[in-house]
């Protein structure tokens, strides 16, 4: 187990003051501030709904009641694959404000019936306005008029695009706040980024050649078929009737209107019936069947999505409305809200926008921001509080702090940009350079880059590293333009846009090129982050067949990201991404920049409002206690990273010392192993399959985490993403190249995304060292077993690092080519630079190397130089030229035993007597010796070392 520092006592101590201060402020905080109760009632409705308002459907509902009646109503919608369950804690919440909420299973989920229209506005909708309908008949909701309850509507993704489409469709709605929803869904699902002006996506509507996002569709229609989660960010664990913030709840018999006989319009459940649609609509089912099957929208579904989608009826948004879009979103980025942020106020609405920290990728809002949502409906329902405005608030993420936490701080501006007179966002021109590079579309378009994981945010939390950094850009199907360091911070809030310009490498492309534009920030160190984890779909124009390059606008993804000094924005344009559809057919396209070569960055002014992270009011002990405890486990890994340097160590290349790793059920792969490595060595591990060898080669390269002991570089100690591990070249477990690419094409782009310097790479010395001659211009997949072995070795040494750990480097090559690779490695730490190679040609290591450990069943069985472990046993062989005189005079000599004689060689053990009197001996009897040496080969050694001598 790895050994952790004690905390010293005053650490404690100090701990305990702040668990006895936190859970003072709990108490202090709580007294005299009861929760209000709140009151539910569940009742299945039967509504007449479908297109003319006559189809009667049974829909499951729980109605929140706060302590005070009559009160306004809010609707709280849920998101896609949840139900009335979902957002228990948002209702409750609500009704603790003194609202009444009214939560409901949307047909074809839950308890309700029916089946999924995607919001269809003849059944979803008109669901929600005989839920309004209902609401008019309650004493306990006040009305504006008799038929017209005093109403709000708010909801996230699915729920959010709902209260969009009822405010547009019935008038009695009042107010809304939709939470990070869409605008279009076909621009959602299928975005053409290529010219659209800025992040409106009214300046490009939903195109049929939209580039069909099919992860996060799949999910949804996966949802829709029973198996909820990734769809539904929003949703709440907590079920009705249990404790929540410390409510008291009443509850009411539930109440049933039994449906007449042989009505509804669907199952509850019709997962059973293997129906291949599950709950959905026949429409809807075709429609996902369509553009799932061929990537593309027919007419058909380009029409279905946008009748169901918030734009159809935007137009007709007056109420005043909150719009609410999360910055860690790849399902609905915030270009979504900007459109419907432009077209509601279009219509006179007075419209506010926040963008917080979470979303899709990153959760539902906090407690903070439910309360400006609650604020929001306090003085348009019931005209209290203080007026929220129009303004435009934006959450920034910057680093970490010291226990963890993300720091964020609030930005807010006067006004949304660009909508109701309020100026456009201010453009800042950020130069970015790059040479013409050719990107291929591999057949299949596989192996795709990878930019992010839906949903994988939400597991890691927004504030996570990792979020913005799984993404992956292949070699050859990826154009990288840079900028220079920036002299200070920039804050980017919106969506860049640049010109590029891209022409077919060979044939044209008709129907255009499928691309993927995203922008990173790019750490000194050479970190590269994908903010958002957020990539621009795009279709180009058709590219004629004379390679005549085609001009494109692309508007990169929305994002809100502090660009530090001293970092770089690096624009990827890339052919292929895992979460989209990409085209099956091989491609090669040459992608440069427009004249100019400017990135448009946009920068929203505005005073900062908070410094504190989204947290609620109250905070529980035990969440108090849990941070207390983070902090202090968060000091001590500090302190240990602290003390991963050892100065003392700083000039010895590699150092493990008792270094261990175990698996489930009992297998240690590697066990106490020690042993150092010098300046200028070249050390072989030896050892038989299964010794340890790539366990122990793994943990050197930060793959895996020793399960005790440690690793130490140049006195940095080893850990996944260790800075030293720059300075180490590996060729472990084979190399992978991208066949249709040349071997120079594989180092260059091999090195390209390393994010360093092309004068630092050695291009030329490593491929003269590759020894592959004019074939480095072939393409890999002409290359032998050999030449793809030698521009392994040539990709290790890039950069020269100061040390390479190469596994079986001569696995493939012939005699020539391995006497080759031992010279190679010579040279290699005669440079001073050490070169660690596990290899079972013992042969081969013998000659190569200067030293060698030798591992067994995961143990260190011997360590030093080669010609001391093979002459630890003593034997020594004479050629001669009178080899029956020699073994004479050999037995003749005290200490010498076992002479045997094989042709003009004679071999004899000399049990520990200097080489140097045996050939005294020989000389006195006259005996001419041609040569005179050990006579064990590294092989006999490892053998015995192993205890397999006997089987050899």
């Amino acid at each position: 187990m790895p050994s952790f520092p004690r905390p010293r006592p005053r650490q404690v101590a100090a701990a305990l003051v702040v668990v006895a201060v936190a859970a003072a402020g709990v108490v202090w905080l709580n007294s005299g501030s009861d929760t209000p109760p709140v009151t539910t009632r569940d009742a299945e409705l039967t509504l007449q709904s479908g297109p003319d308002r006559a189809d009667p459907i049974r829909i499951d509902t729980t109605l929140y009641l706060p302590q005070r009646t009559p009160a306004p109503a809010v609707l709280v919608a849920h998101g896609f694959g949840g139900s009335k369950d979902s957002v228990d804690s948002d209702a409750r919440e609500l009704a603790q404000r003194g609202f009444v909420a009214l939560a409901w299973s949307a047909r074809g989920f839950g308890r309700s019936e029916g089946q999924i229209g995607l919001n269809d506005p003849d059944y979803e909708v008109n669901d929600a306005r005989a839920l309004v309908d209902w609401l008019a008949t309650l004493p306990e909701v006040t009305k504006d008029a008799p038929d017209d309850p005093k109403v709000g509507v708010t909801g996230g993704s699915y729920g959010g695009a709902l209260s969009l489409l009822l405010a547009g469709a019935d008038k009695r709605v009042d107010a809304l706040a939709p939470v990070i929803t869409y605008n279009d869904l076909g621009q959602a699902l299928l975005p053409n980024s290529a010219g659209r002006a800025e992040t409106t996506a009214a300046a490009n509507p939903f195109s049929a050649d939209g580039v069909f996002k099919r992860s996060w569709a799949g999910i949804f229609f996966a949802a829709g078929m029973g198996a909820a989660g990734l769809a539904n960010p929003t949703g709440d664990a907590t079920e009705p009737g249990t404790e929540d913030n410390g409510s008291a709840t009443a509850a009411v018999p539930a109440q049933t209107q039994d449906l007449p006989t042989g009505g509804g319009s669907g199952d509850r459940q019709r997962e059973g019936t293997g129906d291949p649609c599950g709950r959905f609509t026949a429409a809807v089912c075709k429609a996902y069947a369509q553009v799932a099957t061929t990537g593309r929208a027919d007419q058909a579904t380009t029409d279905l999505l946008r009748r169901v989608s918030p734009v159809s009826v935007t137009s007709r948004i007056t109420q005043p409305t909150m719009v609410v879009q999360g910055e860690q979103d790849t399902l609905f980025g915030l270009d979504q809200a900007d459109a419907t942020a432009r077209q509601v106020s279009a219509a006179g609405a007075p419209v506010k926008v926040v963008w917080y920290t979470g979303g899709h990728d990153g959760g539902k809002p906090g407690p903070e921001l439910r309360g400006e949502i609650a604020d929001w409906f306090d003085f348009h329902l019931r005209g209290q509080g203080t007026d929220p405005g129009t303004g435009f608030e934006y959450a920034v993420q910057g680093a970490l702090r010291a226990q963890g936490a993300p720091s964020v701080r609030t930005v807010s501006a006067g006004a949304y940009p660009g909508i109701g007179g309020a100026p456009a966002a201010e453009r800042r021109e950020i130069a970015v350079s790059g040479q013409e590079q050719t990107v291929v579309n591999p057949p299949g378009g596989n192996p795709a880059s990878i930019s992010s994981m839906p949903g994988l945010g939400s597991v890691l939390g927004s504030s996570s590293r990792l979020a913005g950094r799984i993404s992956v850009d292949l070699p050859g199907q990826a154009a990288r333009f840079r900028s220079e360091p920036m002299t200070s911070q920039l804050l980017i809030a919106g969506a860049s846009t640049v010109g590029i310009r891209v022409a077919s490498a060979r044939g044209g492309a008709p129907d255009g090129a499928v691309l993927f534009a995203k922008l990173y920030d790019v750490g000194p160190d050479g970190v590269r982050t994908l903010p958002g984890s957020a990539v621009s779909a795009l279709r180009t124009p058709p590219l004629p067949a004379d390679g005549t390059a085609v001009e494109v606008s692309v508007a990169l993804p929305a994002i809100v990201r502090p660009i530090e000094a001293d970092h770089r924005v690096e624009l990827v344009v890339s052919t292929t991404d895992q979460a989209y559809a990409t085209p099956a057919e091989a491609a090669a396209y040459r992608v440069s920049l427009a004249p100019g070569g400017e990135l448009a960055v946009p920068v929203v002014s505005g005073s900062r409002s908070s410094t504190a992270p989204p947290a609620g009011p109250l905070i529980g002990i035990a969440v108090v206690l849990g941070i207390v405890a983070l902090a202090v486990v968060w000091g001590v890994l500090r302190r240990r990273r602290a003390d991963d340097v050892d100065p003392e160590l700083a000039d010895v290349p590699l150092v493990i010392d008792g270094l261990s790793k175990s698996y489930p059920g009992g297998l240690k792969a590697v066990n106490s192993l020690s042993f150092r490595v010098g300046s200028g060595q070249v050390l072989g591990l030896l050892g038989p399959n299964g010794a340890g060898k790539t366990t122990t080669l793994r943990m050197l390269m930060g793959l895996i985490t020793p399960t005790d002991g440690s690793i130490r570089v140049f006195g940095h100690k080893i850990h996944p993403g260790a800075p030293v591990l720059s300075r180490i070249g590996s060729f472990v477990e084979g190399a992978g190249f991208l066949p249709h690419l040349s071997g120079r094409a594989n180092l260059e782009l091999y090195w390209s995304a390393t994010g360093r310097p092309a004068e630092h790479a050695h291009f030329a010395e490593a491929l003269e060292i590759a020894g592959l001659g004019s074939a480095v211009e072939r393409k890999v997949r002409t290359y032998s077993q050999g030449m793809r072995q030698r521009l392994a070795i040539a990709q290790a040494m890039l950069g020269f690092p100061d040390l390479m750990v190469l596994d079986e480097p001569t696995n493939g090559l012939d005699p020539p080519q391995i006497h080759q690779m031992r010279e190679v490695l010579r040279r290699y730490a005669k440079t001073g630079r050490t070169v660690v190679v596990s290899s079972h040609l013992l042969a081969e290591v013998e000659q190569a190397c200067d030293h060698v450990v030798v591992m067994h069943k995961g143990r260190l069985v011997a360590a030093g130089a080669v010609e001391d472990i093979v002459a630890g046993g003593g034997e020594a062989t004479f050629r001669v030229d009178d080899p029956a005189a020699a073994a004479e005079a050999l037995r003749g000599v005290t200490g010498v035993n076992a002479v045997t004689v094989e042709g003009d060689l004679v071999h004899a053990d000399l049990d520990g007597l200097p080489r140097s009197a045996a050939l005294t001996a020989l000389v006195r009897a006259g005996v001419a010796v041609e040569q005179a040496g050990p006579r064990r080969r590294l092989e006999d050694a490892f053998l015995q070392l192993v205890g397999e001598e006997s089987s050899a």
